[in-house]
Order: structure tokens, then C-alpha cells, then sequence
């Protein structure tokens, strides 16, 4: 494979690193620095593992969510941003596209709607996005988010919905534990590399743990069928 980049790789990710790690430093949603950094290290590993280009993968994992469209509402604005941070750093065209699409088509869209990341790469860094979804560290984010965005922990009067559609998705303002019925309990089946599929299903398996003590303790009571009646939902 021809080298991606003339520059000095390493100089380029160190200054990424720290573009992003000024940027997003408290960020309280969720998608601070910590996370940015979890899934550098998660990437960097699956790209070890699955033979993936390690500087596109390292810059599209640490640049991911430098405009997340949650909150700039713009589902462009993170490859625009990634896209004029790079150029300043003189990297070449053809890796900051790559970086790019990868950004662009890296979020779930709602479950209805088909995962668009031809490339390797681009199968690594959503990998390693998707497994800090998961498990411990994916229940804290997605109460801290829900905390964040106002939503409720949970109402037994709304349903969890399967989103036909990105837009669908993007104007839910459904609960916290709605969440993992629309999203997280479904990553599992989405990973692309095999690698991430193993991690994956030991977090998965957590989850559905803490799901199930969650309605137990809601219910104020014992009754396993709690948890079972609403995963038929």
C-alpha cells in the first residue's frame, strides 16, 4: 500500500491529539476527550488486529466528534471541521477524504436504516465508537447524554420506536432506557470486524444485566418476567 501522507505522521497525530483534547475537554454529554481518547486507543487496536491503515484510522477515530451533529444539528459539520484541521496541517487530499466519508457515515441512523462504511478503516473506527456504547462505561454515557439532552430515565407509557429514518431518529426525544432498545442493544449485531464482535458480546451481555435489575428495581420487586415482558416490546 502507497504511504497516505508526505507529512510527518506522527507530529500530525500528536497535534490532532491536542487540537481535540483542548476542544473537548468537560464536555459533560458524554463525548468529552475521555471517550475521544477510549476509542483512539479501541481503533488503534482493531487496526493492529484487522490490518487496517493505522494514521487514517488514529485521525478519523480522534476527529470523530469534533462537530457531533447532536449538537451542532449539522450532520456535515464534523468532516468540514476535520476536513480544515488537517488541510492546516498539510495533509494530503486523498487521506483527509478518507478521514472525511469516514466522519460523515460513522453515527447510527436509526435502527431501520442500513450502516454505509465501505472501507476498512472506516469499519475499525465505527467499531470502536459503537464498543464505547457498550457495557459499563456505555450505561454512564448514555444517562449522562439523556442528563444532558433532559430526558426522562424512563416513562412505562413510551414505547421504544424503530427509526425508519435519520431524520426519524435525530428528532427522537425518547427516554434514557428507551435508548438502549433503539440503539445500544443493537450495536452487537452491527459490528463489522471480528475482532470487535468478541468484545462486544461480553458488554452487550452487561447491558442486558443491568436492564434487567433496572425493571426489577423499578417494579419494586423480584419478578424476572419484568425485564422479559419488555424486550418482546
Amino acid at each position: 500500500m502507497p504511504p497516505t501522507s508526505t507529512v510527518d505522521t506522527s507530529a500530525v497525530i500528536t497535534a490532532t491529539a491536542a487540537h481535540v483534547q483542548a476542544k473537548l475537554s468537560g464536555e459533560g454529554s458524554g463525548h468529552d476527550w475521555f471517550h475521544v481518547e477510549r476509542v483512539w486507543r479501541m481503533a488503534t487496536h482493531l487496526a493492529e488486529q484487522e490490518g487496517a491503515d493505522r494514521f487514517v484510522v488514529e485521525l478519523a477515530a480522534l476527529l470523530h466528534d469534533v462537530a457531533d451533529w447532536k449538537f451542532s444539528g449539522d450532520a456535515m459539520a464534523g468532516a468540514r471541521e476535520a476536513r480544515a484541521w488537517l488541510e492546516s496541517l498539510g495533509v494530503e487530499r486523498a487521506a483527509i477524504d478518507h478521514v472525511c466519508d469516514i466522519i460523515t457515515n460513522l453515527s447510527f441512523k436509526g435502527a431501520g436504516v442500513p450502516d454505509r462504511m465501505p472501507t476498512k478503516e472506516g469499519m475499525v473506527v465505527q467499531d470502536a465508537d459503537r464498543l464505547d456504547a457498550l457495557g459499563a462505561i456505555g450505561i454512564a454515557r448514555a444517562f449522562a447524554y439523556g442528563g444532558h439532552a433532559h430526558r426522562e430515565v424512563y416513562n412505562p407509557s413510551v414505547p421504544p420506536a424503530h427509526h425508519q429514518s435519520f431524520e426519524d431518529y435525530r428528532n427522537n426525544r425518547g427516554t434514557t432506557i428507551n435508548h438502549f432498545y433503539e440503539k445500544l442493544l443493537l450495536l452487537k449485531d452491527r459490528m463489522n470486524t471480528p475482532t470487535a464482535r468478541t468484545i462486544a458480546e461480553e458488554r452487550h451481555a452487561f447491558m442486558e444485566e443491568f436492564l434487567q435489575r433496572f425493571f426489577r428495581e423499578w417494579d419494586g420487586n423480584d419478578r424476572e418476567t419484568a425485564y422479559q415482558k419488555r424486550t418482546q416490546q
